[in-house]
């Protein structure tokens, strides 16, 4: 029996019950505008374009009926309510009328068997019925996986996953965590779209469709609401803190979680795509061999001449390499030709065989098409791998200079300063993977030097026996100053006095700065010695702007402890010595930092200790468990301990926003490639037509059909990924060993840097293989549509 459904369209009952809805809509929104009902109304009609509303009204009908039978009791007078009635019964009428007008057709009775007329191969895209087991593997998989990536990153970065237990705070850096995750997901994902598209030896768009938009949607909008909605913020956000966290290393959340999305849904269709393949001609085969080795011999890719001139175009360029290939060929032609003539005089029938042999060596269109499709391929991943490798190094420069200038976790209170600083520093020390602590007090500040130079900075008090082991501060120091000048500030040879730029001081000079006349006794006092004043240490950049050298005098003028005077509060005043300057290579902090002795800023600030003790771990990428680890080891409240990430989330949010936009936009390349393998494999059906007939013939099924064609696109993919490999790290070394010259004075760097991450590197390989099994699928299916008959009738 002839399984394909056949249905009867009557289209006078159509439009007739087409024609009635419309007017029962009308009459449904004469009824809503005399409620003013439409921002009510609004939201329903938005929840049931996805198919959502008819669920959520029966939710709200079960959980409210109580409430709508006292409304129904009572006496109000609801307006419009006869309109609303008529338009939900003209409404419902027109959608009747419109099922009267769609049957299926009974079967016929005709005919002297049902076998007649059947193909000889059932098509591989057949139809069926609406299966709710496809559905449900469908819709399952997508929420399966999703909750499996959101619980298992909690449970791996909230310590779970560590080898001393969660008792212990251990667990895997937010990074690593959710590289597991994602791959766990990912195959979950997978094998549910496998399993369902193998039983249903069917795609099942439509049960995909529905499956992604119920099951799949509501995990990324619920986690796109909680920023929005204050209750989804207080009930849930503190439940997927390490979920939002590591959406929030983008800039964005909800370009994380959309994107995370998009990926899941793309192995579900990929899934779907491999157990549609495997079991579409009714049983599971698994095998390839025999597919990959026709494959291999019909499209050739592998051809040393077709990778070696591909590789070619790819190092160094489409005009060198064509400008060589055509010189090759032609004297390759030349000789083959003349040869040819000259066995012509001795032997016209070897003369003829191998003039055929040498026209059938030349390049035919398609052959053609699949060296582009290569190449297309190429370029899409060597541009990939560059360009975010580039991007990489430039993220792994600033990151070390921000690093060195600022420390990886910052422990301090909610408000006030800490006195108790050394005990802190003592129980942080029992903390696993802290390497290096100091503490610190910073404020804004005003500076003044000679001629008038005023500059707003930041002031950092800092401890010269510990900051090193945190910060880079001692690395960066210039000739000419020292860091240990701040503890030794009479070390500092004075080098200009207060009053004239340009003017040398003597000891005379300061001593007579201490010369002053006593209030109380009346005479004139003269101090022992030169002045001494405390050390300061300028960045290059502010250095070169308050034109100020080391041994030169600075004011520093504070807000901060504020002296009360005969008009009011007076900002404190303190004159500096430089005692160094240093070069981080960042423009913001040479420009914006000065660092100061602990104690005399404490001083300056009218403060009892430090704001701040400043850690530094052995792994970076690990900052913010550890964070987490020392703030559970100082008992939470009042302190707090911040990691790099959350202190510094702008720029480098802003960073891997960036290197994700540029390599979407860069992955358009792969796209066009992916076009050309559609044009390819179609160029491949139409020429061997007659070869896909012969292989029916002798037994091959749709499927092995498929695979064949699907193998043919795997290996145009598989051939320009690795070209494009080879050919992007080559010239990333060649960027990094040799070297591509900047302006230091513009970019801080001298050189382009290039970091080189396995990760993102095998991530471009694997995109581009899989964008072009995807972009095989139609051709393919197209090659297994050819009947035996039709491709042998014109031979």
């Amino acid at each position: 029996m002839n399984a394909e459904r056949q249905t009867v369209y009557r289209w006078s009952l159509i439009w007739s019950g087409a024609l009635v809805a419309l007017v029962g809509a009308v009459l449904l929104g004469v009824a809503i505008s005399q409620s003013d009902a439409w921002e009510r109304v609004a939201g329903v009609l938005g929840l049931s374009g996805l198919g959502w509303g008819s669920l959520i009204q029966t939710l709200n009908a079960l959980g409210l009926s109580a409430v709508q039978s006292a409304t129904l009791r009572s006496s109000v007078k609801i307006v419009g309510t006869q309109y609303l009635a008529a338009g939900a019964a003209v409404w419902l009428g027109g959608w009747a009328l419109i099922a009267s007008g769609i049957r299926r057709a009974p079967p016929s009775t005709e005919g002297p068997s049902p076998a007649a007329g059947a193909t000889l191969y059932p098509r591989l895209a057949q139809y069926r019925d609406f299966y709710w087991s496809t559905l449900g593997a469908y819709g399952g998989g997508i929420l399966l996986a999703e909750l499996v990536l959101i619980l298992l990153q909690t449970f791996l970065s909230s310590g779970g996953g560590a080898a001393g237990g969660a008792g212990e705070g251990g667990g895997l850096a937010p990074t690593g965590a959710f590289a597991v995750s994602l791959i766990v997901s990912s195959l979950v994902a997978f094998a549910c779209g496998f399993v369902g598209a193998s039983r249903a030896r069917r795609l099942a768009m439509p049960e995909a469709t529905i499956g992604v938009i119920y099951f799949g949607l509501p995990v990324p909008v619920l986690l796109t609401l909680i920023d929005q909605v204050p209750d989804l913020q207080v009930s849930l956000g503190y439940r997927l803190r390490e979920v939002t966290y590591l959406a929030e290393m983008l800039g964005r959340p909800v370009v994380g979680y959309w994107l995370v999305f998009s990926l899941l849904v793309l192995v579900l269709v990929l899934g779907i795509n491999t157990g549609f393949i495997a079991a579409g001609s009714g049983r599971v085969d698994l095998k390839l061999g025999f597919e990959l080795f026709v494959a291999r011999r019909h499209v050739g890719v592998f051809r040393p001449s077709l990778l070696l001139g591909t590789l070619a175009v790819l190092m160094f360029g489409i005009v060198p390499p064509l400008i060589v290939y055509g010189i090759i060929r032609s004297v390759e032609a030349a000789v083959e030709r003349t040869r040819i003539r000259a066995l012509g005089m001795k032997d016209p029938l070897a003369a003829a065989s191998a003039l055929n042999n040498l026209k059938l060596r030349e390049q035919s269109p398609t052959m053609m098409m699949t060296a582009l499709s290569v190449g297309g391929v190429g370029v899409g991943v060597m541009a990939l791998i560059i360009v975010l490798s580039v991007m990489s190094g430039f993220e792994e420069d600033l990151q070390k200079k921000i690093l060195g200038a600022h420390s990886h976790v910052v422990v301090s209170k909610y408000a006030g300063h800490l006195p108790e600083y050394k005990r802190l520093m003592e129980q942080i020390a029992k903390v696993p993977g802290v390497v290096g602590q100091t503490p610190s007090i910073d404020n804004p500040v005003m500076v003044l030097a000679e001629g008038d130079e005023v500059q707003g900075i930041v002031l950092k008090g800092i401890d010269p026996e510990t900051v090193g082991s945190v910060l880079d501060l001692r690395k960066n120091m210039l000739p000419g100053g020292e860091l240990d000048y701040l503890t030794t500030p009479e070390k500092v040879v004075p080098r200009r006095s207060f009053g004239g730029f340009g003017s040398q001081s003597s000891p005379q000079d300061d001593e007579e700065e201490e010369e002053s006349e006593d209030p109380i006794i009346g005479k004139s006092t003269k101090g022992t010695g030169p002045k001494v004043l405390p050390g300061i240490i300028l960045g290059r950049e502010l250095a070169t702007i308050m034109r100020v050298v080391v041994g030169d005098r600075v004011n520093v003028i504070s807000p901060q402890g504020a002296e009360l005077g005969p008009t009011g509060l007076i900002p404190k005043s303190r004159a500096f010595r430089v005692a160094g300057i240093f070069y981080s290579g960042m423009y913001e902090y040479d420009a914006k930092f000065a660092y100061i002795l602990l104690d005399e800023a404490q001083k300056l600030f009218s403060a009892n200790g430090p704001s701040s003790v400043e850690l530094v771990v052995a792994d970076v990428d690990d900052a913010r468990r550890i964070a987490n680890l020392v703030g559970r080891e100082l008992g939470g409240y009042p302190y707090r301990a911040r990691d790099w990430g959350e202190i510094h989330r702008n720029i480098f949010s802003a960073l891997r926003l960036e290197k994700l936009v540029m390599g979407i936009i860069l992955s358009i390349i792969i796209v066009v490639a992916a076009g050309l393998i559609v044009a390819t494999v179609i160029m491949l059906v139409l020429e061997k037509r007659k070869e896909i007939a012969v292989l029916k013939a002798l037994g091959v099924s749709d499927g092995g059909i498929v695979k064949i064609f699907l193998a043919e696109g795997l290996q145009i993919g598989v051939a320009g990924g690795l070209l494009g490999l080879f050919s992007g790290l080559t010239w990333c070394l060649f960027i990094e060993r040799v070297g591509i010259k900047l302006d230091p004075s513009v970019y801080y760097i001298p050189a382009l840097p290039v970091k080189i991450e396995p990760l993102q590197t095998a991530l471009a390989v694997v995109i581009a293989v899989l964008v072009t099994y995807l972009a095989s699928i139609y051709p393919a299916l197209k090659a297994s549509s050819v009947e035996p008959v039709e491709g042998l009738k014109a031979e």
